[in-house]
Order: structure tokens, then sequence, then C-alpha cells
């Protein structure tokens, strides 16, 4: 008999773990899943919370509800909002986490950008609990945007021993050193913060700084190479970077650093000045004037009174409508000796020239002695070139009468791109040396260009 109710049984079962299934399909559906279930519950805990808050807006077990809600949403306004009125409350109700109040008001607070209800919440939140790794981060952060490095790296160390691989954490420790200079520590810091977030390019750009400042140039080019071609931080880098080789005398490594930095399409106004500014110091190093003019004549449209743009406008636009005088100023010795001696042969019209001697005084000056046979007369002539625009003393002039003496020459011919002292025009009058300008000399450098353009003329060399 037993046996003839098994059939019945399973089958009973069968149906009871069928309706089971079905009950609990139509429930999911009904619901819309778990995350309808959450919503609803949600929704429902926050419109009990209104209610209450509706009738009592001080009710403080509704606040925390809400406050709850609002942070875990994000939602920063409502949530500063609300744990801001509960901060206000603490005192009446000692039951409340006062610490966790004030900690989530700060951070609600940074992501608002409002920074002084930020630092008052957070600090408040530390005198209760010193250690905790979200406070100091967040009190790090904060401290570095008001320049109070040293306070920065009190707050990040506490944070970093609670987390010693939090990238952040690990970054702010290491700008803050190297905000107070201390740049072998930053570079431990800001290797590691890399190490842990590849992609932050700003600690890429400080640790290449790191490097400069700590001698190791090399690592730091490196660096700055490799953020040449960054849409952010490139411009920067290609400054520092053509600076470096600038201070190497690389001027051609420079120039590309340089133009490099220009090519990108955003760059702050202030590094974009300084790009163009260099650019043109570089080039003038490399005696190309012709590219150096325009770009100081933008920055000067741009910044009239940028550095020493004025300046340098006024002193190589006529060189570079002047070839020899820039040969006579800019040129290396060799080209500046030729170019003396086109001059001495030439000074005196119609006269058989012969130098016999040539003595160079590093890049300062230059004596040239001449024999000059003229139909009139004949006599051996000591000339002295200057290459330096500034103004001839009496010592420079003494020097050269004294030259003039021991090679027992009737006359001398100082000659300047500059001008001379009055103590030195003094010393001249009663002695035989002419004084030449900057006047007379563009003069007679124009005359030597002048002879050289025209067809089948020839200047005496």
């Amino acid at each position: 008999m037993f046996g003839a109710l098994i059939p019945i049984l399973a089958a009973v079962l069968i149906l009871g773990l069928g309706a089971v299934v079905l009950i609990t399909l139509m429930g999911k559906s009904k619901g819309g899943g778990s995350g309808g279930k959450r919503v609803k519950g949600r929704d429902a805990i926050m419109r009990d919370a209104n209610k209450r808050l509706a009738h009592n807006p001080r009710d403080h077990e509704a606040l925390l509800i809400a406050g709850d809600i609002y942070y875990q949403e994000e939602t920063w306004d409502l949530a500063f909002r609300t744990y801001e009125t509960l901060g206000e409350m603490t005192t009446l109700h000692p039951t409340m986490d006062e610490f966790l109040i004030n900690q989530r008001c700060g951070v609600a607070a940074m992501k608002l950008n409002q920074v002084n209800e930020a630092y008052k919440a957070l600090n408040k939140a530390l005198s209760i609990n010193p250690a905790d790794f979200e406070v100091n981060y967040n009190l790090g952060s904060l401290e570095f945007q008001r320049k109070s490095y040293e306070k920065a790296i009190q707050h990040f160390s506490k944070a970093r021993i609670r987390d010693p691989e939090h990238a952040p954490t690990l970054r702010g420790l290491g700008h803050s050193l190297f905000k107070t200079k201390k740049y072998k520590d930053a570079l431990a810091f800001i290797r590691k913060a890399i190490d842990l977030a590849p992609d932050d390019k700003e600690s890429l750009y400080t640790l290449a700084e790191c490097y400069y400042e700590a001698n190791q140039t090399e690592q730091a080019l490196k660096l700055f190479a490799h953020l040449r071609a960054d849409p952010a931080m490139g411009p920067n880098a290609c400054l520092f970077s053509g600076t470096i080789s600038m201070n190497q005398h690389q001027y051609a490594k420079a120039i590309e650093d340089f133009e490099i930095g220009l090519r990108h399409e955003t760059i702050k106004p202030e590094i974009l000045i300084e790009l163009q500014y260099r650019l043109a110091s570089a080039y003038l190093r490399q005696n190309e004037i012709g590219k150096a003019i325009p770009l100081l004549r933008e920055i000067q449209g741009v910044n009239a009174n940028y550095k020493d743009v004025n300046t340098l406008i006024d002193r190589y636009k006529e060189l570079n409508a002047n070839k020899n005088l820039q040969i006579y100023l800019m040129s290396p010795q060799a080209d500046f000796i030729a170019l003396c001696r086109k001059i001495v042969m030439n000074y005196y019209g119609k006269a058989k020239v012969k130098i016999t001697n040539i003595s160079v005084q590093k890049n300062e000056w230059t004596d040239i002695l001449a024999e000059i046979d003229t139909p009139k007369w004949s006599d051996l002539v000591m000339f002295r070139f200057n290459r330096s625009q500034g103004s001839v003393g009496e010592l420079i002039v003494r020097d050269f009468h004294s030259h003039i003496k021991e090679v027992k020459a009737g006359k001398g011919i100082c000659i300047t791109p500059g001008g001379f002292s009055e103590e030195a025009k003094r010393y001249t009058e009663a002695r035989l040396i002419d004084l030449i300008t900057k006047e007379r000399l563009v003069s007679m450098l124009n005359t030597l260009e002048a002879r050289a353009a025209k067809p089948g003329a020839t200047v005496k060399k």
C-alpha cells in the first residue's frame, strides 16, 4: 500500500517545487531584480527622513540618514549642508559620531572647492583621530594648495604610514618635498608614485626637475625629451630641455626643443612668450639674426616691456641690415680678424699697406701693425679693434699707447663699436691716437660692403 502512494507523493512534490519557482520568478519580475529593490528601499528611507525633517528640520537621526545617502551617492552639495548642520549639533547629541560628521563634512567641502570650510572641518576630525588616513591625506592636499608644504609633508607622512601603497599620498609627499627643495628625498616618493600610476605626466615632469636639481642632467633630459610631445606638459618640457641645452652651449639642440614647444596647439601665455624669447636668444647665439628679430618683434607686440626685448631689437636690427657689423660683433675670432685686415687695407685711400703683425687679447680686442706708404708720407700705424659695445675707458687707451711706443709706431687708430669715456678722450688729446666710434666704424663697414657688392669690384685683403 505504501508503495502505491510513492508516485502520488512524487507528483505532489514536483508540483510544489514548481509553484515555489514560479512564485520566485514572479516576485523578481515585479521587483525589477535586486537593483530595483535597493532603489525602492532608498526612496522609502528618504521619504521617511524628509517627512521627519519637514516636521523638525533639526531631527538629528533623520539628518544622519539623509547625510549618509547623499554622501554615498556623492551628492556633495546636499551632503555638505547636511553634515555642516550636524556638526553644529554634536554638543546637543553626544551619541553622534563627531569624527565621522566632521570628516565627511570636510570631504564634501573639498569636492565643492570650499577650501576654508573643508580645512576647518577636517582639522576638527583630526583633533579627534590624529592618525586617520583619509583626514591626513585630505589635509595634506589642502596644505599643498595653501603652499604650506612643511605641514603638507607632515600629513602625507602620517597617511603613508596607514597606506604605504596609496599613489596619491606618495605623489603629494614627493611634490611637497620637491617644493621644499628636498630633491633627493622627493625622487624616491615620486618614482614610486609613477610606478603605481604611470600616466601621471605632471609627476614625470617633476621627477625630471628633481633629477636636474640633483645634478643628474642626463636623466632629466631623457624625461623631458619623452614629454616633449605631450599635449599638457610638452611646452614646459621643451622649455626646460631647451634651457638645459642652452646652458651647455648646445644651441642647435636648444633651438630644436624650443621649436617643438612652439608647435603645440595649447600653450599657456607665460610659457609661450618665454619659449619665443629663448628661441630668439638661441638664434642670436647662432648668429641667425634674421630668424631672431621677427620673434622679438612678436614678443614686443604682446609685452613691450618683456625682459630686454626692446634693447635686443635696437641692437640687432642694425646688425640684421649690416653683415659686416654682424661679423665684427658676433663672428668667431678668425672671421673677425679677416674683417679687421680689410679695414686696415682700405683705411687709407691710394696707399700701399703691408701688415707686419697681429696680436689678439682674448676676445676683447685685436691689434694690427701695418706699414703705410702713401704719396705724401710713410709710417708704421697701429690699429686696435675693440669688440665690446660698451664705453672704452682710459686704461684701455693707456695700454694701447704703451703698445704703440713698444713697436715704435708713429700713430695709433683705436676703433670701437661703442664709445669712449671722457677720460679716454682727454688722454688722447695730446697724443697721436685717433678714436673711431661706432658711427664712423659702421660707415667704414658699409663702404666695404658696397664695394664688395659692385660687379667686378675688389676689396683689398
